[in-house]
């Protein structure tokens, strides 16, 4: 079944109120436009809290943090001109009448003044078991056109980018040239003081930037200030081939850097221009862990290709390709989701693969490599091991070899002796730099990583049977296994992954968790020839798992339900830690009877957009909602995922994908706007199930 049939069978929710583009699957708060890293990461803001409800003429695209990702394109059908891209000055809108998005693509369909139409795809693949496609930091722009109205129309066509891209520092000095390689032609750009593993506002400091096209004799070119470039295509229709050699600061005259293509006289047969944007760094991370330096770790393309321009090529010159393996994702993620929870699931599922990815970095060499993972907008951590951990089901249901990849610099800095505690660490400090925390300063969560840490490797050995791997971090496992023991069952006063609720003692949710840590190490050891130790660690589980339900069940209660911490009757919240033992394929271990307690109780607490994390506050989780649904009954799963997919299309959020929102309002809670969260990976739940 191909990706459009199945999407015919995914209900439309309702657009905007008098709007005359639709919008399918759903209308999303923010568009992934172009999503392959930390860096690159460009979206359209749609949501009523600052979007223009989902229309790429209009509106600038933004960084996820907000900054301008300066991107613009404009259209003359015989000598009128028309925005299409951007919020330029100068011309009319094009008149949006459709948008589509799939795990890969978002694609917009534009009339423009009744004569032609553009279809616009913005590509951004995901290729998990492709190393070295997914090393690229690189993303496809497509515009087609054709005739609406059966006359042939003299067309030109215009895109470009600013220097914004380059900098989260608007006043840095921005340096640029225009060549052309192997068929491609580009305009290339890049801070003229590069300054290696550090941000501004969130964006790197070094690296170069490519704005990429087919060298065509139908090509022109132009840099300069953006009014003069864009003015030149609206007044004439053509750049003059000319480059601004006054490099300058992003804001000084706003350097861009556009294309534009005489596309001549354009009928019903459809005209396709092809442009790419993206970055190149040759370092990307620097790591506290072999040795007692840092250690630089390069991004994972140069194993690949001899030089930056080389990738960038590549990348071009592979687009039928890499959007094939695309739509090869796309029809799988579809038609997986619309089996395992129907047209609903898509919506949610589909949103989630670009996000994911896009958060994560791709380093080392091709026989070693390592994969870094930026938590977006909560506070840049890297490698945040209870951010990993709700992501690991997309991992899990794309490539389980990624997993290990994402726990390797966790692993060379603990079992190097950085870190002092008995523990598991929580990151291994702030992105780009991995330095970790050798006077054991970072966030204290102990028993939510020990367990988490436990779980996830117990997850990869099983997807893989890579028992060896098991045998080769045994002695730390065991160290953390040893936490557990002393810890799982009562827990202390402390936060977990769900810190900005405030720390508790006596979490029945986080307790769960550590006795299913324990439930997993006696496999690990049973995998690994540790008899012993199998038999101690199940036995201590399964003493735990019991004494558990009597600490943190209200089976007295009408309906009965877990409680947010032990002895509070009244209280209760998502059991979301129960999904490993589905995961890990404990069978009653955890018994039956929870899972249907929670599967009755939760559809009598939902309010108009999810279940409430728990009785503290009215907001919710996406990650954890999906995760709990995953293991409930058809009707309570259908419930949530109905509920969250509904929350996407009409929330009034306008940045991308939050997975923290007021379940009865659907906005933003007070004082916190999580934004663009790999932990959006958690909503492949219910396909990463055994």
């Amino acid at each position: 079944m191909g990706l459009k049939s199945i999407l015919a069978g995914v209900a439309l929710f309702g657009s905007l109120a008098n709007a005359a583009s639709s919008f399918s699957p759903a209308r999303p708060p923010s568009i992934p436009l172009a999503v392959k890293s930390p860096y690159l990461n460009s979206w359209l803001n749609v949501g009523s809290d600052g979007g223009n409800g989902g229309y790429l003429a209009g509106e600038w695209p933004k960084f996820w943090s907000q900054q301008v990702t300066g991107w613009a394109g404009f259209i003359r059908v015989d000598g009128k001109a028309y925005n299409w891209l951007g919020a330029p000055p100068g011309a009319d809108l094009v008149d949006q009448t459709d948008f589509s998005y799939t795990s890969t693509r978002s694609t917009f369909v534009m009339n423009v003044g009744g004569k032609v139409e553009m279809n616009v795809t913005f590509l951004s693949p995901v290729t998990p078991s492709d190393l070295k496609r997914q090393s690229l930091v690189f993303s496809y722009l497509e515009v087609g056109v054709h005739s609406l109205d059966g006359a042939s129309h003299d067309v030109q066509l215009y895109a470009d980018v600013s220097s914004e891209w380059a900098s989260g520092d608007l006043n840095a000095i921005i340096e640029w040239d225009y060549k052309t390689a192997d068929g491609v032609a580009y305009h290339q750009f890049a801070r003229q003081n590069q300054q290696e593993m550090s941000e501004s506002n969130q964006l790197a400091n070094w690296g170069t930037w490519f704005w990429s096209t087919k060298d065509v004799d139908n090509l022109s070119y132009q840099s300069g200030a953006d009014t003069d470039v864009r003015g030149a295509f609206i007044d004439k229709g053509v750049l003059p081939n000319t480059e601004d050699t006054a490099y300058r600061a992003v804001q000084d005259n706003w350097p861009v850097f556009g294309f534009s293509n005489d596309l001549g006289s354009v009928g019903s047969a459809t005209v396709s221009t092809l442009y790419t944007i993206g970055m190149t760094q040759d370092n990307a991370i620097n790591l506290l862990g072999e040795g007692s330096g840092l250690t630089t770790y390069p991004a994972l393309w140069k194993s690949y290709f001899g030089s930056d321009v080389e990738a960038m090529t590549f990348f071009y010159n592979d687009y039928d390709e890499v959007a094939s393996l695309s739509t090869d994702l796309d029809n799988k993620v579809a038609s997986d989701s619309l089996a395992a929870a129907g047209p609903n699931y898509l919506i949610v599922t589909s949103l989630s693969v670009r996000q994911t990815f896009g958060a994560l970095q791709f380093t080392g060499t091709d026989p070693d490599p390592l994969v870094f993972l930026k938590e977006i907008s909560s506070n840049s951590d890297i490698q945040t091991v209870d951010v990993i951990f709700p992501a690991i089901p997309l991992i899990l249901y794309t490539n389980p070899s990624i997993l290990d990849y994402m726990l390797k610099p966790l692993f060379l800095n603990q079992e190097n002796g950085h870190y002092p505690k008995t523990n598991a660490i929580h990151d291994l400090g702030t992105f780009p730099v991995a330095k970790g925390y050798p006077d054991g300063t970072d966030e204290p969560m102990p028993l939510e990583e020990c367990g988490n840490m436990i779980i996830m490797v117990l997850a990869y050995a099983q997807k893989t049977g890579d028992n060896a791997y098991l045998t080769q971090h045994y002695p730390i496992l065991k160290q953390w296994a040893g936490y557990l023991v002393d810890e799982a069952l009562i827990p202390a006063d402390q936060i977990s992954t769900d810190d900005f609720a405030g720390s508790l003692a006596n979490q029945t949710n986080l307790g769960l968790k550590g006795i299913i840590g324990l439930r997993a190490m006696s496999e690990i050891s049973e995998r690994t020839g540790n008899t012993d130790d199998a038999k101690t660690y199940g036995d201590t589980a399964a003493s735990y798992i019991e004494q558990w339900q009597g600490f943190g069940l209200n089976t007295a209660a009408d309906p009965p339900h877990s409680t947010l911490s032990y002895g509070d009757a009244d209280s209760h919240g998502l059991l979301y830690n129960l999904y490993a033992n589905s995961l890990l394929g404990f069978g009653d271990f955890v018994p039956k009877s929870v899972y249907d307690m929670q599967s009755d109780f939760y559809p009598t607490v939902a309010l108009a957009y999810g279940v409430p994390l728990d009785t503290r506050h009215t907001y919710t989780k996406t990650d954890w909602m999906l995760w709990c649904a995953a293991i409930a009954n058809t009707e309570t799963r259908d419930l949530i995922i109905r509920l969250v997919a509904g929350w996407i299309d009409s929330t009034p959020t306008n940045k991308p994908l939050t997975d923290l929102y007021e379940a009865d309002t659907g906005d933003y809670p007070g004082g916190l706007q999580f934004t663009a969260r790999p932990v959006a990976g958690g909503h492949f739940a219910l396909l990463a199930l055994p």
